[in-house]
């Protein structure tokens, strides 16, 4: 991993995703957190970035609601337990950031999360998430 990418925005959303990835088998969203990102680093003390905690603890929190509001935006026929592991937690992830996190902008946080879907999905999985989560930014656009 490129040095200058190493905690970036981007570096912490992927393991934002991993950490909220790993959670849906069990375990505490500090130890999630901390494991997704230290398992690469050679220091044993780190403090971890509060960006990060912020995204796992944000999508942990709101789970439940950004569960139901994804499922409302699906196609006729899909379900939130048709979609893949992977899927639903980018959905989760890009969904809290569009919604919660005002201090990205809503148009970085769907490109982000677009850009890591392609690095651990496949293509039509990005567009399928790009379709999704479009749909929140022109809502929030049009509610204000």
């Amino acid at each position: 991993m490129a040095s200058a990418f190493i905690d970036s925005r981007r570096d912490l959303r992927e393991r934002a995703f991993q950490a909220l990835f790993s959670l849906e088998f069990g375990g505490d969203n500090l130890k999630a957190a901390n494991f997704a990102y230290t398992y690469d680093k050679a220091e044993e003390e780190v403090s971890l970035p509060l960006f990060l905690l912020a995204l796992v603890n944000g999508v942990t929190e709101h789970r439940e609601e950004l569960d139901n509001t994804i499922s409302q935006h699906l196609k006729t026929g899909w379900t939130l337990s048709r979609l893949t592991l992977i899927d639903k937690n980018l959905l989760r992830l890009g969904l809290y950031e569009i919604k919660y996190y005002d201090e990205t902008p809503e148009r970085v946080a769907l490109n982000e999360i677009i850009e890591i879907s392609k690095k651990y999905s496949d293509k039509k999985s990005s567009k399928f998430i790009n379709g999704v989560l479009s749909q929140f930014i022109v809502e929030k656009k049009s509610e204000a």
